[in-house]
């Protein structure tokens, strides 16, 4: 199964797109053909390094911090080495006093500093064996994995910092899990169209299949972390299969109950499949359409089916005329309802690595057309996508008051979902890991994709391309749970 990224199979880039973007892809594809030919490495050597640093969660009062701990093995990459590992931190750069731990020993690291204080700057280090982590680097798009700051970029490991925001004003009404992408049935991840020596990675024989260990984790993540509602915005399956389909309803049963804790729509991988029919039957509810509008506590989800057309999945999005009427006149009907939507193409894709195709979003003209009726129905507040595998946030231009949230596949790197948290006066998204061991595992192994441009892509070019705080006017919304 091919992946939709970077390039899709029946929109492959012009001409100039690709000038345009050979020099970021360069680097990537040198990488794989030095990998091809077995250019010789440096020596193996034993001394530990700690890699990889990121900065994954920043929240009002509590920020994820992971990265990775190994040996080089002579080729030129880093076999796992189970450690230590802890994160010193404070609120000035010589006094690092406060510490937190890795929960175990390991080789895949995932700290949460807890109890911190909104509005503030922290610094920090992460180590183990005495050895300083040092930062993913994103310099392909001039990001910063690590803080929102550029303190300590130019030293080895930092200390590095961010400020963590303020809370959304007003009452906590519910939170929401979003996410995509679970591929469920997929065997390879990361084969591209057009660059054959850009090899997919695959799991270790003898484990379990990749979708299903990260989408498992996903479940359980998302739970932990207090998700009241799980939306999953396509490409819930590889290809439509109906056992891909019906392994990936028994996975998201595990969260709650079709229709009433979870909703899915569908994706242009579930093309061939009747991905809402199964998702129905499961749920001991009547086929309908792939798209819906249902409320909850007065919060209104619309969960759009953009591929709702004929095609071969690689070319752009696009809503039927039926269903695109039908969204007008729903967010007609009453404008100020507090609403999210859901679907798998994003509208529209900004800053990206790779050249932007036709096959990346939705259809130009009907997209314009969502947008303008979002611009007339003040209520919507956030538009929920997926396709692109990657973390970014994006205001509408002509609906200012409208956040496109793209999220990263739950199957591959970074491997998680973001946490939108509702308040009377506004709501916060933010990203997390599906922190299980092999989820961890297996998401620092597929961080190779693209020939290793991968995290450049997925993680996020900013830290509020996956953390964010909006103010918004929400408080037609009831909680879920009485306080």
């Amino acid at each position: 199964m091919r992946c939709c990224l970077p390039v899709p199979l029946a929109a492959l880039p012009g001409p100039c797109e690709v000038f345009r973007s050979g020099a970021l892809i360069a680097p990537a594809l040198l990488k794989a053909i030095a990998a091809a030919v077995h250019i010789p490495r440096p020596r193996r050597s034993h001394h530990v390094a700690a890699i990889h640093l990121e900065l994954v969660t920043l929240a009002e009062d509590h920020a994820v911090i992971t990265w990775h701990t190994g040996v080089p093995d002579g080729r030129g990459r880093l076999l796992p080495v189970v450690t230590e590992g802890e994160v010193v931190y404070g609120t000035h750069p010589g006094r690092l006093t406060r510490v937190a731990g890795s929960d175990r020993p390991t080789a895949h690291h995932h700290v949460e500093l807890t109890g911190l204080e909104p509005g503030q700057t922290y610094y920090y280090q992460a180590r183990s064996r005495g050895v300083t982590a040092t930062p993913t680097p994103l310099h392909l798009v001039r990001g910063n994995a690590v803080g929102t700051s550029l303190h300590g970029l130019g030293s080895h490991g930092g200390p590095y910092s961010f400020t963590t925001p303020l809370p959304p004003s007003g009452r906590h009404l519910m939170s929401i899990a979003l996410c995509n992408d679970l591929h469920v049935g997929e065997t390879t991840a990361g084969l591209v169209a057009g660059m054959p020596l850009i090899r997919g990675i695959t799991q270790p024989l003898g484990r379990t299949p990749y979708p299903e260990v990260m989408s498992l984790a996903l479940v359980d993540e998302a739970r932990r972390r207090g998700a009241d509602l799980l939306l999953a915005a396509g490409d819930i399956s590889a290809g439509g299969a109906p056992h891909d389909l019906a392994a990936a309803g028994r996975i998201l049963d595990r969260f709650g109950e079709h229709g009433r804790d979870y909703f899915v729509v569908r994706g242009n991988h579930d093309r061939h499949g009747r991905l809402e029919a199964t998702f129905r039957r499961g749920a001991g509810m009547e086929e309908g359409p792939g798209y819906f509008s249902h409320e909850v506590g007065g919060l209104r989800i619309v969960g759009l089916d953009t591929y709702e057309k004929q095609g071969n999945g690689g070319d752009s999005g696009g809503l039927g005329a039926e269903q695109l009427a039908w969204l007008r006149r729903r967010l007609r009907e009453n404008g100020d309802q507090p609403t999210v939507v859901f679907g798998h193409h994003p509208l529209t894709v900004r800053d990206s690595v790779f050249p932007v195709t036709g096959g990346q979003r939705m259809n130009r003209r009907q997209a314009r057309a969502i947008v303008d009726a979002y611009a007339s129905a003040p209520g919507v507040f956030l538009h929920h996508a997926g396709h692109t595998h990657r973390n970014k946030r994006t205001v509408l231009t002509s609906a200012p008051h409208v956040t496109q949230q793209e999220v990263s596949a739950v199957k591959e790197y970074p491997g998680g979902f973001c946490l939108l948290r509702i308040h009377t006066g506004g709501y916060a998204l933010n990203f997390y890991k599906a922190r299980a061991a092999e989820a961890l595992e297996w998401g620092e192994l597929s961080r190779r994709l693209a020939g290793g441009l991968w995290p450049h892509h997925a993680l996020g070019r900013a830290v509020a391309d996956r953390n964010s705080v909006t103010a918004h006017d929400l408080s037609g919304i009831r909680p879920l749970v009485p306080c």
